[in-house]
């Protein structure tokens, strides 16, 4: 068997490790690497859809990642664009023509979607080959990819532990090295979240850099974005300068190609517990503060800064995510046929529930969370770039997220977890999260995140080209 699956004793059971890195036409490369091997004619783009296709069997009979295959790769690109050749998967909330799109739900029966949706027109822009549709946690709430009914996603660095959410599925095809990189989008760390816990490099853009998400453009405050997951910044980079020449906003300043560290020093605010008052653990604070040592070391200025968003803020995004699972009850029926809301998974019903016990505080905590942005540019006074953590805490155990824990204890839960990465989403400002040198005790990675003012993906991509070459990202294939 070609993936690699090397175990120890846990505290309460057997952990493997999952990657699927060999000698065929990806080898190690990352989408970059692929592409040009593919221009100088090295390998060709049906031996790269080949050579990943049987990649993809492999990791996924262990990590459970996919949920359309299709029998027939798409080629796409006619040849051009920075991926050209690069196999890739779609998250399941997004629609590819002819496929369903299910949305991880078992609440209806998705039908083929009829056309791309804009950010699949976007994706395909830049070359890649579509080989199917990756899981994520139902309608994407949830911060780990699990299901009441189902297998759950499991992360490949440590098979007994969350993969993130919701870009779950397409984290753990890219981390474990079934493709290059994969489709992902955030809508409160959805990007961000799998990249910490699968060891990636996850760039959530600023509001209006990529085309409008679908559903998201249709919401009181658009808080979702879409993008990638990636191995190496330098494909995040290029996925963006890609992008880029399908749609250009021209209320945001030009990104362009981003190929290398800065010159200018930079000054950086630190942020190690979040605003709503949840403590970060001590493997996460290390990871953090040992990040703003080195940014030190390499010339940048760093000191302590504090992000005073209203005390109500964290309650005012939960009654936010019921509004949208509210909005998904009361229309699902244009998802699919036989919608039935009462089999929305127990997240799901627990935010609705939520939303209609105070959905009369709907215009304040619009009001509130749109002024976010006000305390976001007060906390940037005089600083180029945040560092923060992405969570609170490590990645949790498999069941320790799962929607059938029952809501009060789930969301309590949840909120605990994700305690950084919603205010971006709130103000539109671009965040990457960048794993940490070292790992956890159970062989996982720890993302740690850097956040701009809009618009400021160059900054944040040279600099994290500059830790990458000051201290390389951990290997899965190296991992003890």
């Amino acid at each position: 068997m070609t993936t690699s699956e090397e175990q120890s004793q846990g505290r309460d059971q057997v952990r493997t490790r999952v990657h699927v890195f060999r000698d065929d036409a990806l080898g190690d490369l990352d989408a970059v690497g692929l592409a040009a091997a593919i221009r100088r004619g090295e390998v060709s783009a049906a031996e790269a859809a080949r050579d990943a296709a049987a990649r993809v069997r492999d990791a996924d009979a262990l990590l459970d990642a996919v949920q359309v295959r299709l029998d027939e790769p798409a080629h796409h690109g006619g040849g051009g664009g920075a991926f050209a050749g690069v196999p890739t998967f779609v998250k399941d909330n997004t629609d590819y023509a002819g496929l369903p799109t299910g949305h991880g739900s078992a609440a209806f029966v998705p039908r083929p979607a009829r056309r791309h949706a804009p950010f699949t027109r976007q994706l395909l822009s830049t070359g890649v080959t579509v080989l199917g549709k990756t899981r994520l946690p139902e309608f994407g709430f949830s911060p780990s990819t699990e299901f009441e009914e189902g297998p759950p996603v499991r992360n490949p660095w440590n098979t007994a532990h969350s993969a993130g959410g919701s870009s779950g599925g397409s984290a753990a095809l890219v981390a474990a090295g079934a493709v290059p990189v994969a489709h992902a989008n955030d809508g409160g760390g959805s990007i961000r979240i799998p990249a910490a816990a699968c060891g990636l490099v996850g760039l959530k853009p600023t509001r209006g850099r990529v085309v409008p998400n679908a559903q998201g453009r249709q919401l009181p405050i658009d808080v979702v974005v879409d993008g990638i997951v990636s191995r190496t910044v330098r494909d995040s980079a290029a996925f963006l300068a890609a992008a880029e020449l399908h749609h250009r906003n021209p209320k945001l300043p030009a990104l362009g190609l981003v190929e290398r560290p800065g010159e200018r020093r930079l000054r950086i605010g630190l942020l190690v517990d979040s605003p709503n008052g949840v403590r970060t653990d001590e493997a996460t604070r290390t990871a953090v503060t040992d990040t703003a040592r080195r940014l030190e070391r390499l010339g940048h200025t760093v000191t302590p800064v504090e992000l005073n968003v209203d005390p109500r803020f964290t309650e005012d995004f939960l009654n936010y995510w019921g509004l949208l699972s509210f909005l998904i009850g009361a229309t699902g029926r244009t998802m699919g046929a036989e919608f039935d809301r009462h089999r929305m998974d127990g997240l799901s019903r627990g935010l609705r529930a939520t939303y209609a016990a105070n959905w009369r505080r709907t215009p304040g905590v619009l009001r509130r969370l749109k002024r976010t942005r006000e305390a976001y540019a007060a906390a940037f006074r005089g600083l180029d770039l945040i560092l923060s953590p992405v969570l609170a805490h490590t990645t949790p155990p498999l069941g320790h997220l799962a929607p059938s824990v029952p809501y009060a204890t789930l969301i309590e839960r949840i909120l605990a977890y994700v305690a950084f990465t919603p205010v971006n989403n709130v103000v539109g400002t671009p965040s990457l999260s960048l794993p940490a040198p070292t790992t956890t005790p159970d062989g996982l990675p720890i993302g740690v995140m850097f956040s701009g003012r809009p618009g400021a993906e160059r900054t944040l991509l040279e600099l994290a080209f500059e830790l990458e070459a000051d201290q390389p990202f951990p290997s899965i294939r190296d991992a003890a």
